[in-house]
């Protein structure tokens, strides 16, 4: 009916739902994540690229507020991040679930059948 994988996932989904759902580990890869972003703003930032971009941050943004703003980005993607994985291995259990409804209902259908038949 299942594989020996599928098999796993739905125990193991079982009994770490909850937990899951508050996991610090997949907090700290989003906010890794979020920190990629943000370096990755800070660098184009730094870099004069963009040079009229440059001229308003410096004329009229905080320092404080720009470092507020990263942090907030990353705890942003760590808490989206945490969010989605949660979502896709509930996701994933709940199909798992509707299949194995579905083999029994079929089995259920087929033996009442027998049983009308004899």
């Amino acid at each position: 009916m299942f594989t020996e994988e599928e098999s796993k996932f739905i125990a193991w989904w079982e009994g770490n739902r909850d937990t899951q759902r508050k996991s610090f580990k997949h907090f700290l890869s989003g906010f890794s994540k979020g920190l990629v972003i943000s370096m990755a703003i800070v660098i184009v930032v730094a870099s004069g690229w963009y040079t009229r971009a440059n001229m308003e941050a410096n004329s009229k943004l905080s320092t404080i507020v720009f470092v507020i703003a990263l942090l907030g980005i990353a705890v942003f993607m760590a808490w989206l991040s945490q969010n989605y994985k949660w979502e896709q291995n509930e996701q994933q259990y709940l199909e798992l679930m509707a299949k194995k409804k579905r083999k029994e209902a079929k089995a259920l259908d087929s033996q009442s059948k027998e049983n009308i038949i004899n």
